[in-house]
């Protein structure tokens, strides 16, 4: 899994092309890459947000979370980053015929889905030390370069013309916008039944 990483983050047209070759039963074990690897930002945020703190503006005062408020935000945090990789991953899969992929799993799509997150659950571990600027800018390159590689990514493993992987590029995208806003709401509900962080008084 680690050759994978390193592989996508530095040489990602080769990686995604050692990826297509592998057989179906290897495929499949990379289907435990998201849930194994998310585990990075979540700990990383665990840390940072109970224990080190962070400022805003100005202010000098350091904001920290809970150690049970930390704990309880960044498993729902885990948990949606692992259900997101599963629900695009199945996207990925259900439009694959639409685009022409003679063969497809589910799978397949979640490994093309867990392995394209690869840049979130690296920098994400910038979690530990939260300087909120330092940590936006970040998310800003970890968020293209996920992009980049789904771009990349998808027309190589499912073997269809570079074209048409664009467009099937472009829908998954779709798709992954339409679930960002649907996580954001679900979590303002979820403050709303008790899942608000939070705070320490000092």
């Amino acid at each position: 899994m680690i050759q994978h990483t390193f592989g996508l983050l530095f040489k990602p047209r080769h990686q995604w092309q050692t990826i297509a070759e592998l057989p179906e039963s290897s495929q499949n074990i990379l289907v435990v890459y998201p849930v194994v690897f998310a585990l990075l930002p979540a700990i990383a945020w665990y840390w940072g947000t109970s224990h080190v703190g962070w400022t805003v503006g100005s202010y000098n005062e350091v904001i920290k979370l809970t150690d049970a408020s930390a704990m309880q935000v960044n498993i729902l945090f885990y948990c949606v980053m692992v259900a997101s990789v599963a629900a695009i991953g199945y996207a990925i899969h259900w439009m694959s015929s639409t685009y022409g992929a003679a063969q497809s799993t589910i799978a397949k799509g979640i490994v093309i889905a867990g392995l394209t997150a690869t840049p979130l659950f690296v920098l994400g571990m910038v979690g530990f030390y939260p300087v909120l600027w330092v940590d936006l800018l970040i998310g800003v390159v970890a968020i293209s370069w996920a992009v980049y590689l789904m771009y990349l990514g998808i027309p190589i493993v499912m073997d269809i013309p570079q074209e048409r992987g664009f467009l099937f590029s472009s829908a998954i995208l779709a798709i992954g916008l339409v679930l960002l806003v649907s996580i954001m709401v679900v979590s303002i509900l979820a403050w709303d039944f008790g899942a608000a962080p939070a705070f320490t008084d000092g």
